[in-house]
């Protein structure tokens, strides 16, 4: 099967208020997440735990009441990613050649707030800062960034209290 014939893996819109201050990036959408059309449905990853301790918006509650809670917040969550070729979930495995990203430029328009951008792993901030950040304007170049402990459960080194405590760093710079 060539690259060209291969599907495309599709990310999400983002989970967003035009009143959002903090934008939560990660890569692409996962399998268990595009099965179930949610952001980080993986059971053992540990977005939504830490969302849970962060922000009041825990894996216990439904999809829509977490989103819900995260934009109450002022927290976005998108991916870097509009669409590429990966098999199956590890960032890894995207093909980066083929990525499409996101339209930031107007995500950046619609969401003027915004004041820091915050990574979920180490591949969404690589890819944002080569195939976004060139083309944006002055303003949003200038945001602080500030890369995370990615999530998933594929990132094992740390134990969810550690990844706890870096997230925490991003929501106490932005008074959350």
């Amino acid at each position: 099967m060539t690259r060209r014939s291969r599907p495309r893996s599709t990310g999400f819109p983002p989970i967003a208020r035009a009143d959002a201050r903090l934008l939560i990036l990660g890569s692409l959408p996962g399998a268990a997440s595009l099965a179930a059309g949610q952001y980080y449905a993986q059971p053992r990853n540990a977005f939504w735990p830490i969302m849970g301790r962060l922000a009041g918006a825990d894996a216990a509650l439904d999809y829509a009441e977490r989103c819900r809670r995260l934009m109450q917040r002022g927290v976005a969550v998108w991916d870097v990613c509009h669409s590429a070729h990966r098999p199956g979930s590890l960032d890894a495995a995207i093909d980066v050649r083929t990525i499409v990203p996101n339209d930031f430029a107007a995500f950046f328009a619609a969401h003027p707030l915004i004041g820091c951008i915050g990574f979920n792993g180490a591949a969404a901030a690589r890819w944002f800062e080569r195939l976004v950040l060139p083309d944006l304007p002055e303003r949003i170049r200038a945001l602080p960034r500030l890369r995370l402990p990615s999530t998933s459960p594929a990132h094992a080194a740390l134990s969810l209290e550690r990844k706890l405590l870096r997230w925490a760093e991003l929501f106490e710079s932005q008074g959350h």
